[in-house]
């Protein structure tokens, strides 16, 4: 059997409380669980090997059954309703996320409630952890008050109220009350029914009173909302980091070794993340990334990745012993990118200090003045690394070229930090900057579009397409209706689409050629042409990359064209990222366009 005929779905929940990231399937299987950071090894990971990996999930007869899996209203807390032969029950799982003060508590704990809700149920607890990726041998110890599951990376701690001796010994049991399990990292504190239950209701509150305090748009606020949701969840609460995706290794395209580990704060995706949040109102998360990235620039040179807690090391290695996403290997973790030069992230941070630095809704103390020294340090960075080869924003492993959006990064840096300069009183410095940002504008314009092709290029100089291009009005770079931009919107529309969806490029990679679309890409074809004045079009785009969301509306990295299927790290912040800025800036459009007919009307 091909891999493609028994790949897994990506049709999963994300669960968690900023310091637990949880994947549960519609089976009731928790398939992906690592403890006790988000890019520590992992406790379940049968997403990566269904026999080896481990799981934790409720069976009837011995079978999973599926239920309909959706999330609580505006919260992060899933709820799966069950079926079978007249009977019905449901499963709530959350990570206990409670109000502390004006902070909030977020234990390394996962609850799962079960609860019949008409007829009786007999079902079956498999809880089967298997720590370290499965490498170690792992050892459940039960007890009176609970299940201690000993190996490396522990320990860990499972309480229930239903007799223990049932989930040690798989035994079956018939659901014919609440009941609870509790599993825990690091503590073994005595809880009981009705303490996760009030935490149940704590912790929904708590989502809730957040996202009430999302500004969202009036075009797709259900699916903006679900967005924001999901890239709160990615924020470390404990250090500020905030990481790419909550998986490894789920390929970008089948029968291919482009399996990569997501599970780290790349610099670039963290920047993005923050503005998203910040355009809904929501700065919290900012003001944690900057103190995170003042730390890690204060330790040394920065470098496109970091670890959760700011180790500038993650050395990649491939696990042989586990088969991979439906047999799709190999499975990595750690990442090679940090050695990369990527020379946009100079422009992203600058960016993403300038949006926060000049937001009049945050109180600057003289703490914050420590980042100019930061800002200056970019900015002289990037005038010098402009001129340089890099390996772009799509991380290629080999190939070093002048890349036209790495190069327009630069520019940002320079322009924006002569910006920042200014409102720092180092006029100065914002002069010299000033006349650097002017000659690099002229330079991109001049050698990064390519009349014969009639479109803007990946590279200087260069002949190919690369949908990253596709950003430069939302930069400033270019007007969205400039001639050279909108020959670039048709261009691509014709060279870099497939199913109606786009790709990065089509050029050969250090892998041969991609064949899925990176779904961003097409958020970003969205979104340039709401710019460019074509709505319509705008919206046809959007609404057929949504029709790709998972059920509960998450999204992968990448969608395969041909069949739809979400392939690629799952969920992936950077996409939802897309989502976000598309409708914020369709919704602009709409409402200026509503204006305007109310105007004449």
């Amino acid at each position: 059997m091909s891999p493609s005929e028994v790949l897994p779905t990506l049709d999963h929940g994300l669960i968690g409380n900023g310091n637990l990231l949880a994947l549960v399937s519609p089976t009731s299987a928790i398939e992906w669980l690592c403890l006790p950071r988000f890019d520590s090894p992992s406790v379940f990971a049968r997403l990566l090997d269904r026999h080896k990996g481990g799981v934790f999930r409720f069976l009837v007869n011995g079978e999973e059954v599926r239920g309909e899996l959706q999330y609580l209203t505006n919260t992060n807390v899933l709820i799966n309703r069950f079926q079978h032969d007249g009977v019905s029950w449901e499963l709530i799982d959350f990570a206990p996320r409670l109000p502390y003060g004006w902070t909030v508590d977020a234990p390394l704990r996962l609850v799962r409630i079960l609860r019949p809700l008409h007829g009786l149920v007999r079902l079956r607890v498999d809880f089967d952890p298997r720590l370290d990726y499965a490498r170690g041998e792992t050892d459940l110890l039960a007890m009176p008050d609970g299940i201690e599951i000993r190996g490396p990376g522990g320990p860990l701690f499972l309480q229930s109220n239903l007799p223990i001796s049932y989930v040690a010994n798989r035994r079956d049991f018939v659901l014919d009350g609440p009941v609870f399990f509790d599993l825990s990292y690091g503590c073994r504190t005595r809880v009981s029914m009705s303490q996760v239950g009030h935490e149940l209701e704590l912790t929904e509150q708590g989502w809730q009173v957040w996202a009430k305090s999302c500004a969202l748009p009036l075009f797709n606020p259900e699916l903006v909302l679900r967005s924001a949701l999901c890239l709160k969840l990615h924020a470390c609460e404990d250090t500020g980091a905030i990481i790419a995706a909550t998986t490894t290794s789920i390929p970008e395209a089948l029968n291919t070794s482009r399996t990569w580990d997501y599970r780290y704060c790349w610099l670039r995706d963290a920047a993005f993340v923050v503005e998203a949040l910040r355009r809904l109102s929501h700065l919290r998360e900012g003001e944690r990334f900057l103190r995170f990235l003042r730390d890690v620039a204060e330790a040394g040179p920065l470098q496109p990745l970091y670890a959760l807690d700011g180790n500038p090391s993650a050395p990649e290695e491939i696990l042989d012993h586990l088969e991979g996403f439906g047999g799709c290997g190999p499975v990595r973790i750690g990442n090679g990118a940090t050695d990369q030069r990527q020379h946009d992230l100079m422009g992203e941070l600058v960016l993403c200090l300038e949006t926060l630095l000049r937001d009049p809704r945050l109180v600057h103390d003289e703490e914050d003045l420590r980042f100019f020294p930061l800002v200056q340090r970019l900015v002289e960075e990037a005038i010098l690394r402009a001129p340089e080869p890099d390996t772009s924003i799509w991380e290629f492993r080999s190939l070093m070229r002048n890349h036209t959006f790495s190069r327009s990064m630069c520019w940002v840096a320079v322009h924006r930090g002569a910006a920042i300069a200014r409102r720092f009183g180092e006029l100065d410095l914002a002069r010299r900057w000033e006349r650097v940002a002017d000659r690099e504008h002229i330079t991109i314009l001049e050698r990064g579009f390519n009349a014969k092709r009639g479109f803007f290029t990946q590279s200087l100089d260069g002949h190919f397409p690369d949908a990253s291009i596709l950003l430069l009005p939302t930069l400033g770079l270019v007007d969205p209706k400039d001639p050279r931009f909108l020959s670039t919107l048709e261009a691509y529309s014709e060279e870099l689409t497939e199913g109606g969806l786009m790709l990065r490029y089509r050029n050969d990679d250090d892998f041969g050629r991609t064949t899925s679309a990176f779904t961003i890409c097409s958020f970003w074809w969205a979104e340039a042409l709401a710019l460019a004045g074509r709505l319509e079009e705008a919206i046809q785009v959007f609404d057929r990359v949504c029709r790709h969301a998972n059920p509960l509306g998450l999204f992968s990295e990448d969608i395969d064209p041909a069949t739809g299927r979400l392939l690629g790290n799952f969920p992936q912040a950077y996409t939802h990222v897309g989502l976000i800025h598309s409708a914020i800036t369709i919704g602009e459009h709409l409402e200026a366009l509503e204006g305007k007919v109310r105007a004449w009307s």
